[in-house]
């Protein structure tokens, strides 16, 4: 695992807690792709309109309780099968926390990166 891409995930969540949006516009590639149990969400600024103005609890946190290195290399499939580009992949275990600090729920998050741009996430929660 590289440094960059767990940073890059760290970077996400504190965008995403601080509520600071044009970090995380930044931190995404322009064709992202977020798959949630709940949606799917396709396109960056679609993406960050979505969180900034219409996801149901902005007063959450994210606690980041473990990344791990999920592979990368040349033999990636793009999702259209043909050969990927050099991407990094990392996974968070952590939990999605309510203002007065309770658990919400637990989460898994699978991270793509290419060019130290995320390009996906898959979230997956218990």
């Amino acid at each position: 695992m590289t440094d960059r891409a767990a940073e890059r995930a760290r970077s996400y969540y504190r965008a995403l807690d601080e509520g600071d949006y044009d970090a995380l516009a930044a931190l995404l590639a322009e064709g992202f792709v977020h798959d949630r149990p709940d949606r799917t969400i396709e396109g960056r600024d679609r993406f960050v309109r979505f969180m900034r103005e219409d996801r149901p609890q902005k007063d959450t946190g994210h606690r980041v309780d473990a990344v791990f290195e999920a592979g990368s290399g040349t033999g990636d499939r793009d999702a259209d099968g043909t050969a990927g580009t050099d991407r990094e992949r990392v996974a968070v275990r952590g939990r999605l926390l309510a203002a007065d600090g309770s658990a919400i729920t637990g989460f898994v998050d699978v991270f793509s990166l290419v060019e130290g741009r995320i390009e996906r996430i898959e979230t997956y929660t218990d």
